[in-house]
């Protein structure tokens, strides 16, 4: 029985092995994810409430050694916040309304992989995010007009990738995103609104060597 587990441990062993990437492996795939997303204004240092929205994207990720690589991504990712107030070209003010902004996202990541197999792995790096568009939802407005057309900030996240062939992989990761930039065109001499967005996403990948 003792040679029983221990063939089979060896044997499990160098299939789990065989998923750690070398150096020049590449990895491309798709995600898709949940978005929950909302501003601070900095003067104040308030936030506002949350929104859900959807991401999803595809990505390439380039390894220059086996425990690091750089992934690129571009995503479609919905931002905004609730229970805002929206004031039109009358003056007149509403209250409790929805955001919603969306981007077109483009991640720039240094990736550690880490574990037996170095299925797990954190990134980070900056993003920039092109804005596609932005309504007050409550009443369908467009407001794209108020928005900077570019918003820039950090990304960080934590992953685990699951064999599923000997080319590829399903994943699981949580990921962060924090605005450095003013997403007003016009917000006052002293603030600035950032946004913020975090995320569960889910994908599959596949391995070049």
């Amino acid at each position: 029985m003792k040679k029983l587990f221990t063939t089979l441990a060896i044997v499990l062993g160098c299939y789990s092995l065989t998923f750690a990437q070398q150096k020049g492996s590449v990895e491309f795939g798709a995600n898709v994810g949940y978005n929950n997303s909302y501003v601070n204004e900095t003067y104040s240092n308030q936030s506002s409430d949350l929104i859900g929205g959807l991401n999803t994207g595809l990505f390439v990720d380039s390894y220059f050694s086996s425990d690091w690589s750089l992934k690129v991504e571009v995503n479609y990712d919905q931002k905004g916040w609730g229970n805002g107030f929206y004031t039109d070209q009358n003056g007149n003010t509403y209250d409790g309304v929805n955001f919603r902004l969306n981007y077109i996202t483009i991640p720039v990541l240094a990736s550690w992989h880490f574990g037996y197999t170095r299925n797990w792995y954190v990134h980070f790096g900056p993003y920039i995010g092109i804005l596609t568009g932005a309504k007050e939802t409550t009443d369908d407005i467009d407001v794209k007009q108020i928005f900077n057309t570019v918003d820039a900030g950090i990304d960080v996240g934590l992953g685990v990738k699951i064999p599923i062939s000997n080319r590829s992989r399903i994943f699981f990761e949580y990921d962060g995103q924090g605005g450095l930039t003013n997403i007003f065109k016009d917000n006052g001499d002293y603030s600035s609104v950032q946004t913020l967005r975090s995320s569960i996403n889910a994908g599959i990948n596949f391995s070049i060597h």
